[in-house]
């Protein structure tokens, strides 16, 4: 597969001749990849049905998963909504620019392949030079879920764009690795409570901080799509990463509980005749396999986050047939990282 150029930018000032070429091709409906402060973004003009059906098919997505629109400010994201609630007010001013979704009811102008035909659309400022610079001048909403083969590892580098989706995408920006690593938590806004629909580095104690008084409650979704699902009649989701597959590489992931290591040593030991190298992405614990395959993972969450899709596309690369990781603490601020390892383990 041929790759798209990848055209390298200074990731705090952003050459405006660069911007503005990627921009004038997503004028003209064309996809173009960039970095966003979670990862890279697969971007189309959002207000283009064509150029939103193009990205559902480089990506292989299926039309029940809607996509998020990137906007350069709470201006341009009221105009996409039909209605602005208080606590949109309260989370934008809060977290915006950064790596949070806010699902609130769409204007008319949105189309409905963008929103998997629901009457919400999923909104966003990214906190990145590179975004913003490429919103502003673009001068329409970007729509772009992450920039790489539906289910895949999402990428954190123009080269693991470029690995992922070759010559599917036009432009390639590069603006130096993801500050974040994972995706944006979402939350669903269109009803009384604030609904996470997908956890990230915003975490539910970060959302309950900033709505307090408010009388909005959050609460976390449960909802879960299979990736068996057929895309004709699967029922469409009011955020992405609902499937129940994803985020995922080609080898096999393990998880295990720190008090589960002589079991995972069993286990490999009877795999290990005839089945390729181990990678294993540890942060507290040890395991029976050489040390050059042993990754140490951050003892943070935000440093774990940074690690964590790199890690997976270099074990990927090595040709490694099985992934056994650690499964991060079961708190708030690693919900996140749970849920994106889990689903990559499916």
């Amino acid at each position: 597969m041929a790759g798209a150029p990848i055209l390298t930018l200074d990731p705090d000032n952003p050459d405006p001749v660069v911007v503005e070429h990627a921009a004038a091709l997503l004028r003209r409906g064309g996809l173009v990849a960039f970095p966003t402060e979670t990862v890279y973004g697969l971007g189309a003009n959002a207000l283009d049905p064509d150029a939103v059906v193009a990205i559902y098919t480089a990506k292989g997505r299926p039309a029940w998963n809607p996509v998020i629109a990137h906007v350069p400010d709470v201006a341009a994201a009221r105009v996409l909504t039909r209605y602005w609630p208080p606590a949109a007010d309260r989370l934008a001013a809060a977290f915006w620019p950064g790596p949070l979704t806010m699902v609130l009811p769409k204007a008319p102008q949105v189309p409905d392949v963008a929103t998997a035909g629901l009457d919400a659309v999923a909104l966003r400022i990214p906190a990145h030079p590179v975004a913003l610079a490429l919103l502003r001048a673009a001068g329409v909403p970007i729509a772009a879920p992450s920039a790489n083969r539906f289910t895949q590892i999402s990428p954190t580098t123009a080269q693991h764009v470029q690995a992922s989706l070759g010559d599917r995408v036009g432009l390639i920006l590069d603006g130096g690795p993801s500050s974040v690593g994972i995706e944006s938590t979402v939350v669903d806004l269109t009803g009384p409570d604030a609904v996470v629909l997908r956890p990230g580095m915003i975490s539910a104690a970060d959302l309950e901080l900033a709505l307090r008084g408010s009388g909005v409650a959050v609460r976390m979704a449960t909802v879960t799509v299979s990736h068996d699902a057929p895309t004709a009649t699967a029922a469409p989701q009011r955020s992405p990463g609902m499937a129940d597959r994803h985020y995922a590489p080609r080898a096999d992931v393990w998880l295990f509980d720190a008090e589960q290591c002589s079991e995972i040593d069993a286990a490999l030991a009877d795999r290990r005749a005839g089945t390729g190298t181990v990678t294993a992405l540890l942060r507290t614990t040890t395991l029976s396999v050489p040390d050059d395959t042993i990754v140490r993972m951050p003892d943070d969450p935000a440093a774990y986050a940074r690690a964590l899709y790199a890690a997976l596309h270099a074990a990927d690369a090595t040709g490694a047939s099985l992934i056994v990781i650690e499964r991060p603490p079961d708190d708030d601020r690693w919900a996140g990282l749970r849920d994106r390892l889990t689903r990559a383990a499916r």
